[in-house]
């Protein structure tokens, strides 16, 4: 169980190859001590984190409560 509030949306993509390595402890730190942070149109929240232990970024994307987890996933074109 995460450690944190979801989305049916963020469980169903969850269970994909590409998005299960990622583990929530990431997400926690994304959400908790993020690199940069933007705003969508929609309100929804972007927060990046540099994951070191397989070398890339990782986007989180919060509803606009700031406490919800909509989706995660690792971003190849994130330039800090």
């Amino acid at each position: 169980m995460p450690m944190f509030k979801t989305t049916d949306y963020f469980a169903y993509t969850r269970t994909r190859a590409d998005r299960a390595a990622i583990r929530d402890e990431w997400i926690v730190r994304a959400i908790e001590h993020p690199l940069a942070e933007a705003v969508q149109g929609d309100g929804r929240i972007r927060r990046w984190v540099y994951i070191s232990e397989v070398g890339r970024y990782l986007r989180v994307v919060l509803l606009p409560d700031a406490l919800t987890v909509h989706n995660a996933f690792f971003d190849r074109r994130f330039e800090p």
